[in-house]
């Protein structure tokens, strides 16, 4: 009865089909459904780390063992998260072209990913100054990164560069 209701309604299924459009053109825009699901799992990880480095900081620095001296330098690096993850919803949302020409971006974003991994893999496995935990996150979250934004830029490769 419900079913029959809500098909009988015009503008619903108006409404309906305009939202089954527009996934389907970001689908498009993202070549294939696999990489919007990367690219929003990508960025996803990108907004935990930016809450939880500006706004939720106490409990970050309890499980690293880092004082409060931390905040600052944390927030000033989680800006930069957030900062990426504000253009990743412009591309998504946004720009009428969509990732079409934004292989600066992605670039970018892959490079930091890298970085943050090669110098957090030596700070913590090889230097281990300043190291009170032995946690491996600090290592593994920015290699899934590293990971996710190569994977996007293989799959993206025929829309993001010119």
């Amino acid at each position: 009865m419900i079913i029959i209701v809500v098909l009988n309604d015009k503008e619903k299924i108006d409404q309906l089909t305009n939202n089954c459009y527009d996934l389907l053109i970001m689908i498009e825009k993202f070549n294939e459904i696999i990489y919007l699901i990367v690219f929003i799992a990508h960025f996803l990880g990108f907004g935990i780390y930016a809450y939880q480095m500006i706004i939720n900081n106490k409990k970050f620095r309890a499980k690293f063992e880092m004082d409060e001296t931390a905040t600052p330098i944390m927030r000033m690096i989680g800006a930069s998260f957030l900062g990426s993850l504000l253009m990743a919803l412009y591309i998504m949302f946004v720009r009428p072209g969509g990732v079409e020409g934004t292989w600066a971006f992605f670039n970018l974003v892959f490079v930091q990913n890298l970085s943050i991994f090669i110098v957090n893999t030596y700070s913590i496995k090889i230097d281990k100054t300043g190291v009170k935990n032995d946690s491996n996150e600090g290592v593994i979250a920015p290699l899934v990164f590293t990971i996710l934004s190569a994977v996007l830029i293989y799959g993206l490769s025929d829309k993001i560069y010119p």
